[in-house]
């Protein structure tokens, strides 16, 4: 098995433009790759897709337990030529100073693949190779495959960071050094980059990413670097699945309002014994014939407020879904298409009408309302599981809600990491919805859990 993690010294770097490259160049060379995106990123993993033509799958061990992230790993790595795993911030920054949980190196040790160092060289030289030493020494456990220098400014630039990696870190390789090209940016907007639903990039883009990679990358090199040294637990968790009797077939919202969705929930509903039917709040003008249960993952809504609030048929369906007991999750922008619907901007009218479940009003804000890791403990049984259960997601959001009227129920107990949990988890009938996008690989019960809630509703 192959597999590298494209990581940094920190954000900025370049990780997603090469790591987009590396995909793209190897992918074109015939590779089928797995990608991979480490923490609860959404939007990278949906460009990793769109040039692979594979679903990317996130990697994270602060929210899913290490065994989990081990065996999510080998369940998708070993059905490709080679795993790349786009890291997140700094290789080594996570949850704290000195707790790397979270962090891209933890996944480095987790899944033993080896780290691709991504250095931001412009304005440096002999410094560059200063770095990646220090980088190369700091954990034993996270072993350095090569570098690759970003944003160099001419050929000879890049001879001189090659040379002083080789003085001063003979043991590393130069794998590549990439010129600044400012036609490779990505577009970004208020909360990160652009989806790839938004902007799916133009094949030219794309073509002008790999050919960059294989014109300054060694790409043979590379993937000689790319041995995995595979933890011994792997192979005790990979392909755990659950069989079920009885198939629950479950609409799953999905389109370029409602894209942020983790490629293992999906999967582990299928393991569970769900049968995946997809469709668009955007176009679909009724929900999935048969279906038994709703999931509306998280996305941008508020982006799509006019389209979604003329859309009254499908937003009638659900209402009525609601009504009649099915079982109905939302998570963030799930959450908002629960609501009354979207107030305008400035002014205290409701304009964008939504599902109405929930009797409270969305406003959007300038500034990001909420950004991290929470846990969750269930304050009582709800869909998603018993009464107690810790499950853990991510939050990233702009919009507030107006107050939520008391005589909603509140299923959850909401935490940052060391703070005093709040009541958050709206339960309204056979509804939950919530801010919090949950991994279903966080704990073990949750997908079986809503799967059971869906057959009971459907014999009644």
């Amino acid at each position: 098995m192959k597999a590298l993690i494209i990581a940094a010294p920190q954000s900025g770097s370049g990780k997603t433009t090469i790591s987009l490259g590396l995909m793209a160049a190897l992918t074109r060379r015939g590779q089928r790759v797995a990608p991979f995106k480490t923490g609860p990123d959404f939007i990278d993993p949906g460009y990793h897709r769109l040039v692979t033509g594979r679903p990317s799958v996130n990697l994270d061990g602060w929210i899913c337990p290490p065994a989990f992230v081990q065996s999510t790993f080998h369940h998708h790595a070993t059905r490709a030529d080679i795993a790349l795993i786009e890291g997140a911030m700094g290789l080594f920054d996570g949850l704290g100073a000195s707790a790397q949980e979270g962090s891209t190196a933890q996944i480095a040790r987790l899944t033993g693949a080896a780290v691709l160092l991504v250095v931001n060289a412009r304005g440096m030289a002999a410094s560059a190779a200063a770095l990646v030493a220090g980088f190369a020494r700091f954990d034993p456990a996270v072993r350095l495959a090569g570098v690759i220098f970003n944003n160099i400014g001419s050929e000879r630039h890049g001879q001189l960071l090659a040379q002083a990696l080789t003085e001063h870190c003979p043991q590393i390789p130069c794998l590549g050094a990439i010129p600044r090209d400012e036609e490779l940016v990505i577009p970004s907007r208020h909360l990160g980059l652009v989806t790839a639903e938004d902007n799916p990039l133009p094949k030219e883009f794309v073509d002008h990413l790999a050919t960059m990679i294989e014109q300054y990358v060694d790409l043979e090199r590379l993937m000689a670097c790319a041995e995995v040294t595979q933890p011994a637990a792997v192979v005790a968790t990979a392909e755990v699945k659950l069989t079920t009797i009885n198939t629950v077939r479950i609409a799953v919202a999905r389109d370029a309002a409602f894209c942020f969705l983790y490629e293992d929930n999906l999967r582990l509903l299928r393991e569970a014994g769900a049968e995946v039917a997809l469709f668009s709040p955007l176009q679909d003008r009724s929900l999935p014939e048969g279906c038994q249960g709703i999931y509306l993952p998280g996305g941008y809504p508020e982006l799509y407020r006019e389209q979604l609030s003329a859309n009254r048929p499908l937003l009638e369906a659900i209402r009525q879904a609601v009504n009649r007991g099915l079982p109905v999750y939302g998570e963030c922008g799930g959450l908002v298409y629960l609501t009354d619907g979207v107030m305008a901007q400035d002014e205290d009218r409701l304009v964008y009408p939504f599902a109405g479940i929930f009797p409270t009003r969305v406003r959007m804000g300038q500034k990001r309302a909420a950004l991290g890791y929470r846990e969750v403990e269930l304050a009582r049984d709800a869909l998603v599981g018993r009464r107690h259960e810790r499950l853990r997601g991510h939050e990233f959001h702009y919009s507030r809600l107006d107050e939520m009227p008391s005589a909603v129920g509140r299923g959850y107990l909401v935490s940052r990491p060391g703070e005093t949990a709040s009541p958050e988890g709206f339960v309204s009938g056979s509804c939950l919805a919530s801010y919090v996008h949950l991994h279903f690989g966080s704990h073990p019960a949750i997908a079986s859990s809503l799967l059971a809630a869906c057959r009971c509703a459907s014999h009644r």
